[in-house]
């Protein structure tokens, strides 16, 4: 339960489950910590050779990636090895997820011979990855494992396509009011850094808009807090195709 440790003014409301009246591990803390900066993202969280999924992340990763979800402590909790973690993030992002890696910044022996051995291992988000930004040493396919890895299951991932970013502004009053507009688009290879861009007046149609989103075929869209009503029409009859 996110929301008592959110509301949490002391110490016990801090690392007690209010609903369970258990006691939060130190690793549970932590995750809640990192879940409350990246709530739109399933974390893989780095624990020795395996990465875990805890709470509403673990039953997504159980319904997509079909591994075993299991109550641990005070969270649901899933699995899998380190060594697959690149076929893993490639199944859910392909799904439409926002995946966040979460990884130990200490190694085992280090942490061994230093003063904080008793300690939690400290872990921070590495890389964040969406449909756009499939690119990565935790995502590119290569020989990382004893085990045979299936090319294909390795590859069937989201296709390198665009990152669009759109804004827009009404040249005056009168403009905006018959809908026309002018809209500055910007879209990004990640994958390959090519970079493109363009203005241009629009009308009420926004034919102009159309015709280049349609062309660059872009797999994520990054929108302004507000868009004119022609333009949010025309972008959401296109995202449901």
């Amino acid at each position: 339960s996110l929301k008592p440790y959110g509301n949490a003014q002391n110490t016990s409301d801090i690392t007690l489950n209010k609903r369970t009246k258990s006691i939060y591990t130190p690793l549970e803390l932590q995750f809640i910590e990192m879940k409350k900066q990246y709530k739109d993202a399933v974390l893989c969280v780095e624990c020795g050779y395996k990465y875990r999924f805890f709470g509403e992340d673990a039953e997504i990763a159980a319904k997509e990636l079909n591994i075993y979800c299991h109550q641990d402590h005070n969270f649901m909790t899933a699995s899998i090895p380190t060594h697959r973690l690149f076929v893993h993030v490639r199944r859910l992002v392909a799904k439409g997820y926002k995946v966040g890696v979460i990884k130990q910044m200490e190694t085992a022996a280090l942490k061994a011979a230093g003063e904080n051995k008793s300690t939690l291992f400290s872990r921070k988000l590495t890389a964040l990855y969406t449909k756009s930004t499939l690119i990565g040493e935790d995502i590119l396919f290569k020989e990382i494992c004893d085990e045979p890895v299936n090319v294909e299951e390795a590859t069937t991932d989201v296709p390198d396509n665009y990152l669009l970013c759109i804004c827009e502004n009404g040249e005056n009053v009168k403009d905006r009011r018959k809908g026309d507009i002018v809209i500055g688009i910007m879209a990004i290879q990640p994958t390959t850094g090519e970079v493109i861009f363009d203005s241009f007046q629009d009308s009420a149609s926004r034919l102009e808009l159309e015709s280049r989103v349609l062309r660059l075929q872009p797999v994520e869209i990054i929108l302004p807090p507000s868009l004119s009503d022609q333009s949010e029409k025309l972008i959401n009859s296109i995202t449901s195709m």
